[in-house]
């Protein structure tokens, strides 16, 4: 099953105006098309990028703000929105994004692009089979569209744009590229902002729930966006007889079992290996792992954690060794923090740094979604999560012929253990490594034994020649060239 987003590709043509149907001249006011001029990275070159330019659906919601999907700003250099009813663009920017909920918040500092706008508020999570209208510009027009369904389900969805698990609504109403960040609106408020659909389905396309997105605005009070809390245990449903009686569970009971407890989640010595969870915030778990939303609708248990801010409490009840206890955990982190290679990264460019020739980058999300099944050695590290030693995974990316590096061209994506026969942890401490090889030798070693050896004075003798030669500008990414340029004015 493939999931696509629905922002549209700009390539200059010009299509028959979209049909509109029954919308409301206050709501159609408020829609807006965004158009954005996209630096997409590459992982795999990381001191390159690609430019295109693409175009989404927003909505104006109260305090002058517009509301519109992540991925249709993600990678942004240049904004621009277009009025319902109007051919004039006008420059915006980004507030905040969060790219774990694929929303963005868009302000735009000309006060005449909001005149005669009504903002348009939110409504509570909609009811199975309940009407919809989306509003967007969607391909096949240039201007407003909308198009009906109802609400089919709601649950937990894989989010594509940041690859975690929210709660989403499914729709059945005609949605396409350019819909993205679009409003779904039923009794005349939002209840939820188009972001994805299926390849190839009939009608399955899914929105960011309201109620999402107020716990986004809610974070943003104080200003600053932590994010959506993950909660930092392993579990395993308990649908298994045998495995309830041996864990003194009635047959009919639910609950679910704590496996593994992460390192730097805020959970340690709060919860245990072998605890049972059966009630969530005074929700009971059902033995499949899933906690009712509302009166026989069910999704995923930690619903009731991603309600929380970061640094909140999440109340449990667990059975420990048999023996029924309460516990309030605390929800520190997010996803991304407890990740080995986080999760997917947008609005920066790679990390790297080059000697000799030898090209080295940190094991990230974007990367291994490319390259893992080529190269097996990487998929352990894809769901592994960071202690306090291990931050993350340091890569030899890839190797640029030369005459210092005969015999290693064919070497990438090569996770590095030690160096010089130590043990090392992070991208970081690796830069730092090389960083002082001035003379001798640098000894590489994965965890299979292999070697690669560097000669510290040749590489650096032929750096400049080497990256003019492959058409590279600097030696290593714009965040470690910052920070080389702190540490020379300390």
């Amino acid at each position: 099953m493939i999931r696509i987003f629905f922002a549209t590709l700009v390539v200059g043509a010009s299509f028959l105006s979209a049909r509109i149907v029954g919308s409301d001249a206050t709501i159609r006011s408020a829609i807006v098309k965004v158009y954005t001029v996209v630096k997409t990275p590459n992982y795999q070159l990381p001191w390159s990028s690609t430019i295109q330019q693409v175009s989404g659906s927003g909505a104006v919601i109260e305090g002058r703000r517009i509301l519109t999907n992540a991925h249709v700003v993600a990678n942004h250099t240049f904004i621009e929105v277009q009025r319902y009813g109007e051919r004039h663009r006008y420059i915006a920017h980004v507030i905040a994004v969060s790219h774990q909920l694929d929303l963005a918040l868009l302000r735009v500092d000309d006060p005449d692009f909001f005149e005669g706008i009504t903002p348009l508020s939110f409504g509570p999570l909609p009811q199975i089979e309940q009407k919809v209208s989306v509003y967007g510009f969607p391909m096949g027009g240039d201007t407003l569209s909308v198009t009906a369904g109802v609400v089919s389900r709601i649950e937990h969805q894989r989010y594509v744009h940041s690859g975690e698990s929210f709660l989403a609504i499914q729709i059945d109403a005609a949605v396409n590229p350019g819909n993205s960040g679009g409003p779904a609106i039923s009794g005349g408020k939002i209840v939820g902002v188009v972001m994805e659909g299926i390849q190839k389905a009939q009608s399955i396309s899914y929105l960011v729930p309201t109620v999402m997105i107020r716990h986004f605005l809610k974070d943003l009070q104080d200003g600053r966006l932590d994010g959506v809390p993950a909660f930092a245990a392993l579990v395993q449903p308990m649908e298994n007889p045998a495995l309830k009686r041996h864990y003194h569970l009635s047959p009919k009971a639910g609950g679910v079992l704590v496996d593994k407890v992460l390192d730097l989640g805020g959970l340690k010595g709060i919860l245990r290996v072998g605890d049972v969870i059966t009630a969530i915030d005074g929700h009971p778990i059902q033995e499949d792992a899933t906690a009712a939303f509302r009166s026989g609708e069910y999704t995923n248990y930690e619903y009731y954690a991603q309600l929380h801010q970061i640094g909140e409490k999440v109340h449990l009840r667990i059975l420990r060794d048999g023996k029924p206890m309460q516990i309030d955990a605390p929800l520190l982190k997010t996803a991304s923090d407890l990740l080995l290679t986080g999760t997917y990264r947008y609005d920066r460019m790679p990390e790297y740094y080059i000697l000799g020739g030898y090209v080295f980058s940190p094991l990230t999300r974007n990367l291994a979604v490319r390259v893992a099944r080529s190269y097996i050695q990487l998929i352990p590290y894809v769901e592994d999560f960071v202690s306090k030693k291990h931050k993350n995974i340091p890569l030899l990316l890839r190797v640029l012929p030369s005459p210092i590096s005969r015999g290693d061209y064919a070497t990438m994506y090569w996770p590095i253990a030690k160096v010089n026969g130590k043990a090392i942890h992070s991208f970081e401490e690796l830069v730092a490594i090389l960083e002082k090889a001035k003379t001798g030798e640098t000894v590489l070693e994965n965890k299979m034994g292999e070697r690669i050896v560097i000669d510290n004075v040749a590489a650096r003798k032929y750096q400049q020649t080497i990256l003019k030669r492959y058409n590279i500008e600097y030696d290593r990414s714009v965040d470690l060239r910052k920070k080389k340029t702190e540490e020379i004015k300390r």
